[in-house]
């Protein structure tokens, strides 16, 4: 996902933390160049259905230029939080439609507020866009608060959303999630199972345990015709049919 709206430069970084950076970036070149790290490339003919996710940092979209390249479908990052929403969400929800590209909204999920603030945020911000996907919950540590709460009380703020977000909707929501998160607070506990969208960036799709995956984020630095800069893409998991009937009327 783009992440935390927030999140800006931290002046003064340390050199050491400078030097880190630099190294774990020509480690990851050198085994990408070696093979040993392969940067994920799924087959079109096993996912046909191609799209993107964005936010307001990738500014003004062409979305008649890149349905033309392809994209199929966009999710669109709508709020974060309780207070926060994206300034590009309308502009990219009612261009969207207009090209004929199907859109979801999705909502940064964030560890220091209730499930039911950051609701009511989601729900205000969505609730004349015209979306055809399943709503989103962006699930992950980058960008978000330092809080760490215990499973019980995550468990309990989520359904809280999910409620929420369900009743008014009438859509099941489906989770966001990187294998970090995953680990410490999804696998083996009551959402285990839900629909999921998946990062994974390198090699083949890893399928979380007993997860539905209806989508996967395969890349966080792509290039589409009408998008300026670097945007992250996804594809459906499923053939174009199953796609079909994901949709809303």
């Amino acid at each position: 996902m783009a992440g935390s709206g927030r999140r800006g430069l931290i002046p003064g970084l340390a050199l050491a933390f400078v030097l880190a950076v630099a190294a774990a970036i020509a480690l990851g070149l050198w085994l990408h160049e070696g093979g040993v790290v392969r940067p994920a490339n799924p087959d079109p003919r096993k996912y046909p259905v191609r799209g993107i996710d964005v936010s307001h940092h990738q500014g003004a979209i062409g979305w008649r230029q890149a349905k033309g390249a392809g994209v199929a479908f966009a999710y669109l990052k709508a709020t974060e939080g309780a207070d926060f929403r994206d300034a590009a969400f309308t502009a990219n929800a009612q261009g969207a439609a207009a090209a004929g590209v199907p859109t979801g909204a999705y909502h940064y999920f964030t560890l220091c507020r209730s499930g039911e603030e950051q609701a009511r945020n989601f729900l205000a911000a969505t609730a004349t866009a015209r979306l055809r996907l399943p709503p989103a919950i962006d699930l992950e540590f980058g960008g978000n608060c330092d809080q760490r709460p215990a499973r019980a009380a995550f468990n309990h703020e989520l359904a809280v959303f999910i409620q929420a977000v369900r009743k008014s909707s009438g859509r099941e929501p489906i989770l966001y999630v990187t294998s970090e998160f995953h680990s410490a607070y999804l696998a083996n506990s009551p959402f285990q199972r839900r629909g999921m969208w998946v990062r994974d960036l390198v090699g083949r799709l890893n399928v979380p345990a007993h997860a539905r995956v209806r989508f996967w984020q395969y890349g966080a630095r792509g290039r589409v015709a009408g998008v300026a800069g670097p945007v992250d893409l996804d594809v459906f998991v499923g053939r174009a049919a199953a796609f079909e009937r994901l949709l809303a009327p």
